[in-house]
């Protein structure tokens, strides 16, 4: 037994990492009981979890990540130092899918690139709340000051590439300019889709990413109207250390997986965590993912926003991604049981 295993198997825990209520409820399973676990790529997954867990601090957690390194059987790692544990709040679980848009743009402004990507200005760095998405757009107040990173040529584009926090951007060169998250204006985030259905524009079930582009520019001046709807405005940062064939940064300020990583509420599942999605729905999927990311709508024990890549090709599968389903969260052994009720910590 390796030294890293040996700490992991008699250290204590003081903190289990997870947000724990009285309206919570903690179910762990044997991995027996996890819907297509035997037929899936462990190894694949570990590769995955081994990328984020060195920036996970608590001790078990880093004993698990000094002990990854000496499994060839990624399957047994799993098994042998995890429990899966089902993390209920009350409410229905709910899978959807993000991406990371393509955009075409330029360092320089032209009459086609003519729509600019934003750095956060310092003023409202320190603002709670700051101007709307309205204000932002229409008052002026961002220009002549050299806050632009880029310009783009389609400002539907550049509100998806908002909702989503992050993309690439091909130069005229053929080159590539990767932006991530770099701050907002402090405003709550409203769904332009939900809006078209109060509208009575569209039912619920018809409205998709592709839909509302559609819709916006065919119907330009409402379009524009509709988009300022929403007030939150997400501000960039170029993301130069990343290279152009590796995924998006996550929240954990490391590389994205596609089809491995997953968006989760850090309240309830621990960042860097793996964990089991059994997302129901017209294309089924049983897969081992990693917590790597989060975002401004996914809240709760059972909503996670799985990571479909880059391109148009995986935004037309992340915008039609909309299923039920469960989420099982691995965690250390003694992790896991100090969740259920009347454990000593």
């Amino acid at each position: 037994m390796t030294r890293a295993l040996r700490a992991l198997l008699v250290a204590g825990l003081t903190l289990t990492g997870v947000k724990a209520t009285a309206e919570m409820n903690y179910t762990i399973l044997s991995f027996e009981a996890l819907n297509g676990w035997a037929s899936d790529d462990h190894t694949k997954a570990l590769e995955v979890f081994q990328k984020t867990c060195p920036d996970m601090d608590a001790p078990d957690w880093r004993s698990i990540c000094a002990a990854a390194r000496d499994f060839s059987d990624a399957r047994k790692f799993f098994e042998l130092l995890f429990r899966p544990v089902l993390i209920e709040d009350g409410k229905e679980a709910l899978f959807t899918g993000y991406y990371e848009p393509e955009l075409d743009g330029s360092r320089t402004p032209s009459e086609r690139f003519r729509y600019p990507v934003y750095r956060m200005p310092p003023e409202a760095r320190t603002a709670q709340t700051w101007l709307s998405r309205s204000e932002i757009e229409t008052a002026g107040i961002m220009e002549g000051r050299r806050l632009e990173i880029c310009w783009v040529d389609d400002p539907v584009e550049l509100f998806f590439l908002q909702i989503q926090g992050s993309g690439r951007i091909r130069l005229p060169d053929g080159s590539y300019l990767r932006v991530g998250y770099g701050g907002s204006n402090g405003h709550s985030y409203r769904s332009v889709g939900v809006e078209l259905v109060r509208r009575g524009i569209y039912r619920s079930h018809q409205v998709s990413a592709q839909v509302i582009k559609n819709w916006v520019r065919r119907n330009p001046l409402k379009g524009s109207e509709l988009l300022r709807h929403n007030p939150s405005y997400v501000f960039f940062r170029e993301v130069s250390q990343v290279p152009a064939d590796a995924g998006p940064l996550g929240a954990m300020n490391r590389s994205v997986t596609a089809m491995r990583s997953v968006a989760v509420d850090p309240e309830f599942v621990p960042l860097g965590a793996p964990v089991w999605i059994e997302k129901e729905g017209d294309d089924p999927m049983r897969r081992l993912m990693v917590a790597q990311d989060t975002g401004s709508a996914i809240k709760g024990a059972q909503r996670a926003d799985i990571f479909f890549g880059t391109g148009d090709a995986a935004g037309g599968r992340a915008g039609r991604l909309k299923d039920g389903g469960r989420m099982v969260v691995l965690l250390p052994i003694q992790r896991a049981y100090a969740l259920l009720p009347g454990a000593f910590l």
